[in-house]
C-alpha cells in the first residue's frame, strides 16, 4: 500500500538508537526526507546508516529552547514540515515516594515540555499548509504506571493530556494528533533498566520488535489516517489488562 508519504517532510527525536531510529528508517523507505535528533554525537553516525539524504542534528530537547529550534534547523534544511515524530529517553527509575522533587522536574522537562516545546515550533507550520501529522512517542506507563518509574510514569501520563488537547485545537486544520505507548520492547533502555525475563509476563510471549514498532508510527503518519486523532494506543504485545 502506497503511504502517501513520498516527499513529506519528517522529524523524529532522539532517533540515533532505538523506537526513534527504527521510526526515522521506515520513513525514510516510504519516501519521507527526514532529520533526526540526539543528545549524541551517535546521531551522525545513525543519520549515516540510516542513509537517504536524511540529516542529523545534535540536540537535548530536555531543553525547550533547544527542542524548538532544532525544529527550526529542521525545517530550514527540509524546507518544512509535515511530520513531526516526538521521543526521548525516560529518568532514571524510582519509586513515588523515593523520586525527589529535582527528579520529577527533570523528568517532567525531557518527557513532556519537550515535545509540548517542539509541537509549538511545528504545528503554526503544519497549520500554514493545511496538513500534518505529530506522533508522540510516550510509554504504557502514561496509561499504567509503573510503580518503579514515577518521573517517567507522571511525566509522559501529562503529554498525554496535553496531546489530546491538541489533537481537539488541530483537527478542523487538516492535523492529526496521536501518541504510542509501547511497552517491552528490545532496546538498549530496556537493557539499562535491568529488566530481564520479562517475556513471560506479556502474551506474545516476546519483546517487541523496534522495526515492526517504526512500522506503527509510520502508519499513523499515513494520508490514510486522517481520520484518526487524539488517539494514545498501546503497542505492548496484549501485557496491558484494561479495557481503555
Amino acid at each position: 500500500m502506497d503511504l502517501g508519504l513520498s516527499g513529506r517532510r519528517a522529524l523524529v527525536a532522539g532517533a540515533s538508537r532505538g523506537l526513534g531510529y527504527a521510526t526515522a528508517k521506515r520513513l525514510t523507505q516510504e519516501g519521507a526526507r527526514v532529520a533526526i535528533c540526539s543528545s549524541s554525537n551517535s546521531i551522525h553516525e545513525a543519520a549515516e546508516k540510516i542513509g537517504n539524504g536524511i540529516v542529523g542534528f545534535v540536540v537535548d530537547v530536555a531543553d525547550s529552547a533547544a527542542a524548538m529550534n532544532f525544529v527550526a534547523q529542521a525545517a530550514d534544511a527540509l524546507g518544512g514540515i509535515d511530520i513531526l515524530v516526538t521521543n526521548a529517553g525516560g529518568p532514571p527509575s524510582g519509586s513515588a515516594t523515593g523520586t525527589e522533587i529535582s527528579a520529577y522536574l527533570k523528568g517532567f522537562e525531557l518527557n513532556c515540555l519537550s515535545a509540548i516545546a517542539m509541537c509549538d515550533a511545528a504545528v503554526p507550520m503544519m497549520k500554514d499548509a493545511g496538513w500534518g501529522r505529530v506522533v508522540a512517542i510516550t510509554s504504557i506507563a502514561a496509561r499504567q504506571p509503573a510503580a518503579d518509574l514515577a518521573a517517567s510514569s507522571v511525566a509522559r501520563a501529562g503529554l498525554t493530556a496535553y496531546l489530546k488537547l491538541l489533537a481537539r485545537d488541530m483537527a478542523p486544520h487538516g492535523i492529526t494528533v496521536n501518541s504510542i505507548q509501547p511497552g517491552y520492547h528490545a532496546t538498549a533502555r530496556l537493557k539499562a533498566l535491568g529488566r530481564e525475563g520479562l517475556e513471560s509476563h506479556i502474551p506474545m510471549r516476546r519483546l517487541g520488535d523496534p522495526s515492526d514498532f517504526g512500522a506503527i508510527v509510520t502508519m499513523l503518519c499515513a494520508e490514510q489516517a486522517g481520520y484518526l486523532t487524539g488517539a494514545a494506543i498501546p503497542v505492548d504485545g496484549g501485557a496491558y489488562p484494561g479495557l481503555i
